[in-house]
């Protein structure tokens, strides 16, 4: 129920909660909620923000926004930690989370900042896809940083938002445009708080997809999503997270293919093999290429331990190879040239081959 508001009267319920994690982030904070602030979104609106241990001037800038969000409508939720060490922007998350009262939540890193249809726009396809994270397209500043994901993350069809989750970019819509119902998000089961190098978003991403949930973009550029080297994202392993993607291909993927080609015979193919359980390391036939040299060659052998005998694998070429196919090549790398090779095969992503490059 919601409480009374002026003279008793009962205050609407929250619609929408945008979600702000905040640690020492005051060389973006204005931006970020200014961004608030500018929504053109007319139902009812709430900001809950979470200052982890910051030490810098977040707390202040924090309170002036309050008071302007608050003169036109907007109520401003405020927790915090107050002990001298930071408990990571999966704790944060959550409890901004746990604090709010929307049905909807709109997460929004400190960093970053909105468009003023955001909202609005999202909240419209959420109604529509109650148990979806709604992400959106996004534009990277400075322009010309990280321009392959860029255009990864902006041109992916409704169909490999959920093929292409196996991808080293990470989730297909990334977690500062993530828009979901409240009652979706506490059936995912919140994000972890294992703290610094855990990748929360990409764990919560692949537990919404284990539990069903569907994945939408706003084809609208609603979302300046800053790149720096003080970013969280750069606190994660690389290894932590081929570890995740390698177990959640062979659950969703491998559990129920009894042979598969690995295409690319180079470090990458090689490496996601010896990644894989042995059970599933038997299922894989060949590997395919288009290096003559490694064709040449004729098998993969690898060395499993001294007491067994070293598994050999044929390597042939791609035009020879059997499908389903796990892509270990990136994309958007060759000019083109591995695309129409792939084309070529008449192949259908999601059932005949899976990208995990």
């Amino acid at each position: 129920m919601a409480g009374p508001g002026p003279g008793g009267t009962p205050k609407p319920p929250v619609q929408v909660s945008v979600i702000v994690p905040v640690h020492n982030s005051e060389c973006w904070l204005d931006e970020c909620l200014k961004s608030v602030w500018e929504q053109d979104f007319e139902g009812t609106l709430e900001l809950s923000i979470f200052n982890d241990a910051s030490k810098d001037g977040s707390a202040e800038i924090i309170e002036k926004w309050k008071m302007k969000l608050e003169e036109v409508g907007i109520p401003v939720i405020i927790g915090s930690n107050d002990s001298s060490e930071p408990r990571g922007v999966g704790f944060a998350k959550n409890q901004a989370v746990i604090q709010s009262s929307g049905a909807y939540l709109c997460f929004l890193d400190s960093d970053d900042v909105m468009m003023p249809q955001r909202v609005r726009l999202q909240h419209q396809v959420a109604i529509q896809h109650p148990n979806s994270i709604v992400g959106c397209q996004v534009r990277r500043e400075p322009l010309d940083s990280t321009e392959r994901y860029t255009r990864w993350i902006n041109n992916l069809t409704q169909e490999q938002l959920l093929t292409q989750v196996f991808t080293s970019h990470g989730p297909t819509v990334i977690m500062p445009t993530w828009f979901c119902s409240r009652e979706w998000f506490f059936h995912v089961g919140k994000f972890d708080e294992g703290g610094k190098g855990v990748p929360e978003d990409l764990l919560f991403f692949y537990e919404h997809i284990q539990k069903g949930g569907e994945v939408f973009r706003v084809n609208r550029c609603l979302l300046l999503y800053r790149y720096h080297p003080q970013a969280a994202t750069h606190s994660v392993l690389e290894g932590t997270i081929w570890n995740h993607r390698v177990r959640f291909l062979e659950d969703r993927v491998l559990s129920s293919w009894t042979s598969f080609t690995i295409w690319n015979a180079g470090k990458q193919g090689k490496k996601l093999y010896r990644s894989l359980s042995p059970a599933n390391r038997k299922k894989v036939i060949a590997f395919c290429d288009v290096d003559e040299k490694k064709i040449t060659k004729g098998f993969y052998t690898y060395e499993e331990s001294e007491e067994r005998p070293k598994p050999k694998v044929p390597v042939c070429h791609f035009r020879d190879a059997a499908p389903p196919f796990i892509i270990c090549v990136k994309l958007d790398l060759t000019g083109g040239v591995f695309e129409a090779n792939l084309d070529m095969l008449n192949l259908k992503e999601g059932m005949d081959y899976y990208h995990f490059n």
